[in-house]
This record gives structure tokens, sequence and C-alpha cells, in this order.
């Protein structure tokens, strides 16, 4: 379902609102009565809501294709979700990248060689 969602928003839709949109999971109750599908885009959360609108203006459109493509015999109704797992995961990573540059190196001295043991054999 996750790869047949995420064809179908990528070459079927024609709504503007959907351009760059990624389908990050897609969870389906026990009783297939309801499909979560989490969504992000590269710009991020400045677009949540255009392209929740778009993806709800959607709707009808990506179930019945889903439905034709994805063989069940009664098809989940599809709630979408953003999902701010990627930036999140790059906020983490300019931090570490931030902390990572800002800390002078405690293994180098002056001269820029490694202090401790030498690794020369004797």
């Amino acid at each position: 379902m996750h790869q047949e969602l995420s064809e179908l928003i990528l070459f079927k839709t024609s709504d503007p609102r959907l351009v760059g949109v990624t389908v990050t999971d897609v969870t389906v109750d026990r009783e297939f009565a309801y499909a979560d599908v989490y969504v992000s885009a590269v710009e991020g959360s400045i677009r949540s809501k255009e392209i929740l609108e778009g993806l709800t203006h959607a709707n009808g459109f990506l179930r019945h294709e889903l439905s034709a493509r994805v063989e069940l015999r009664s098809f989940p109704r599809l709630r979408f979700h953003w999902d701010p797992t990627p930036e999140n995961a790059d906020h983490i990573e300019e931090v570490l990248r931030s902390l990572h540059d800002s800390e002078p190196s405690a293994s180098m001295g002056k001269s820029g060689k490694r202090k401790g043991k030498s690794s020369a054999v004797k």
C-alpha cells in the first residue's frame, strides 16, 4: 500500500499542492477500517497544512485507485498525518555537527600531532 500510494501521488495526481510529497509510512488497523498515511516534504512543515489539504481533497481518488491496485475485501479509509521525523532528524544532525565543529579536539596537541602513546614500533 505504501509503494502504490507513493506512485499514485507522484504520477497520477495533478494537484500542485502535492508536488514533492513523500509517503514516509502507512499503518493499517487490525480491522482494516483505517489506514493512517504519514507524509512529509523537502520544504518541511511550512507546507504541511497545504499538503494535508491537498491529500484530503484527493482522498476519494486515491482510495479508489488504491482499491483497484491492492486486493482487499474491504478497503480502509485513508487518514493523512504530517510526519515530522525527517525534519527532526535534520535538526539533530545540525546540532551534532555544530557540537563537533565548535569543540576543540582534546586528543590533538598544539603541534597538531596526537597526544599519548607513540605509534612507532621500537
